[in-house]
């Protein structure tokens, strides 16, 4: 569906690439976490299979066809909520209107829902909303949209932790089945129960591509007390529950939630591969 091959990207040509010489592949269907420290290429990753950005190198290819070409056949099955935007001096009407014109498949029935799910009227001022108002607004759009390729940046900043809530649920009621979503973030919490697969950067490297439904087949995540010690630990670190410990899974272990913030440290530190 989505195809990073070779891709080599640095903002100038004097600057330190950040980004040299990755691939990935990315299928349908699949809510993807894009994870990474901050300034580790998150953002410029979306932008890069968005077509906002060209790589100095490689390609990037959505449904066979190179996005840095806008083709507009494309360009109506992808949809971009940036970490930060702005609208145009126009009302919301308006607004869902030039949607309606462009995405094929844009609901207003879904759009209107979705943002009486997320607790926003829908005859509320675009210029007198919040910013975390203002991203619920653009998440009610990318969802009604209908395109089969969703990319969020950071969509939880400005969340109250009650909306964050209602994001997640609206995520799980109005994403389409094929769907492709990719949400970058550092707040992993607010999308850990989200996610179907990761994807962790770091020194724009891939350093993880991997299914969660593998890896919590593979390790197992738990909490020990303080004076407890596991000799086949790969990683634990202190916390306010005792020591959260990753180790290799037996068959006689059963499968764990994944530990997303645990398995992340775990893996920018080497020590999971």
């Amino acid at each position: 569906m989505l195809e990073v091959e070779n891709v080599t990207f640095s903002y100038s040509d004097k600057s330190h690439p950040v980004f040299k010489d990755i691939s990935l592949s990315l299928s349908e269907g699949n809510i993807y976490g894009l994870l990474g420290k901050n300034g580790m290429g998150k953002s410029t990753l979306l932008y890069l299979m968005s077509g906002l950005l060209r790589p100095q190198k490689g390609r990037v290819e959505f449904l066979g066809k190179p996005v840095v070409r806008h083709n507009s056949l494309v360009l109506q099955e992808l949809y971009i909520v940036p970490e930060e935007f702005d609208f145009p001096q126009l009302n919301l009407e308006q607004i869902v209107a030039m949607h309606a014109d462009f995405y094929p498949h844009f609901s207003k029935e879904v759009f209107l829902q979705c943002l009486s799910d997320l607790d926003l009227k829908s005859n509320s001022k675009l210029k007198n909303l919040s910013m975390g108002q203002k991203k619920k607004v653009k998440v009610s759009l990318a969802l009604a949209s209908g395109a089969s390729l969703l990319l969020m940046d950071e969509p939880t900043n400005g969340l109250d932790i009650s909306s964050k809530s209602l994001f997640r649920k609206a995520i799980a009621t109005y994403l389409g089945e094929q769907s492709t979503l990719i949400i970058a973030t550092h707040q992993v919490h607010d999308v850990e129960s989200m996610l179907e697969h990761l994807i962790i950067l770091d020194e724009g490297k891939v350093l993880m591509n991997e299914a969660v439904g593998d890896l919590t087949k593979k390790y197992c995540f738990s909490f020990s007390q303080a004076q407890e010690k596991y000799s086949d630990a790969i990683y634990s670190e202190p916390s306010l529950q005792g020591n959260a410990v990753i180790r290799k899974r037996t068959p006689q272990d059963e499968e764990t939630a994944l530990n997303l913030e645990l398995l992340f440290n775990a893996v920018t530190k080497g020590l999971i591969k």
